[in-house]
């Protein structure tokens, strides 16, 4: 099982649209980048903790490559938007892929130049390794899931 983390913009809606990707075991929403091993919703969203809004994905690569997860990622949102994923806008909701070895780092870089090409050099998404990983506060976990109506 491997594990990747991405800033796609407000945490709530990667997690449900990875939650059911046949060979995502686990999806979990919480705050990476930043400055401090351990923060609040309410200090991420001051802006100052260099923290972003993440969505951490525990996946299978028996059965889903780590390639079609990052197809999926510049897929799902606007990889071309700095800081911001409309209509939130901040660095916690920057475009970031946050990498957990070298192998993640380079297939991340190939495939981000992949689409770049496809987006005229215009993507925004940084790629990073790991830093400050915390989990977000429980009622953020499936928060779209807990709260349909």
């Amino acid at each position: 099982m491997q594990k990747i983390y991405f800033g796609m913009g407000c945490f709530w809606k990667p997690e449900e649209q990875f939650k059911n990707v046949k060979g995502i075991l686990e999806t979990e929403v919480g705050y990476a980048g930043g400055y401090k091993s351990k923060v609040t919703y309410e200090e991420v969203c001051q802006g100052n903790t260099g923290h972003a809004e993440v969505v951490k994905l525990s996946f299978d690569e028996n059965i889903i490559s780590f390639e079609k997860i990052l197809e999926l990622f510049f897929k799902l949102h606007d990889p071309t938007q700095k800081d911001m994923q409309f209509p939130d806008v901040g660095t916690q909701y920057r475009s970031e892929i946050f990498y957990e070895n070298d192998g993640q780092r380079d297939s991340a870089i190939k495939t981000k130049d992949k689409f770049n090409k496809i987006l005229n050099n215009k993507i925004e998404t940084k790629i990073s390794p790991i830093k400050n990983y915390c989990k977000a506060e429980e009622y953020h976990q499936k928060y779209i899931e807990k709260n349909r109506r």
